[in-house]
């Protein structure tokens, strides 16, 4: 299981799918608001000049020396959701993220988000 402590030593790493190919680097960690676990990263990739913000589940990740690898295909994860570098992510968004992935989504019992960024 992922500490929460450790995921702030994770940004700026690379991230790496299965067959460590790199997707890009570790940028952010949002957290399960009814558990406080870390439960999907942002992925800054694209180009120099024109960056983005995917979204990639944290099941199943390891760290590694350098890098971070998921569970997830290169593919899969740069046809994510995302938002720019600048942007923080809308409520009505989350959904979205968590379907791309075939993962279920809960919100709160009052309708309050599941995703908060640590």
């Amino acid at each position: 299981m992922i500490r929460s402590a450790d995921v702030r030593e994770w940004r700026d790493r690379d991230v790496v799918d299965p067959k460590g190919r790199r997707i890009g680097s570790l940028e952010a960690i949002y957290v399960d608001t009814a558990s406080d676990q870390p439960t999907m990263a942002t992925v800054r990739t694209g180009l120099p000049t024109r960056h983005r913000l995917v979204f990639v589940p944290l099941d199943e990740a390891i760290l590694g020396p350098g890098y971070v690898k998921v569970a997830h295909s290169k593919g899969l994860v740069k046809k994510a959701p995302s938002i720019g570098t600048d942007d923080i992510l809308p409520a009505e968004r989350e959904e979205a993220i968590f379907h791309h992935y075939g993962l279920a989504y809960q919100p709160g019992v009052n309708g309050e988000r599941q995703l908060a960024r640590r």
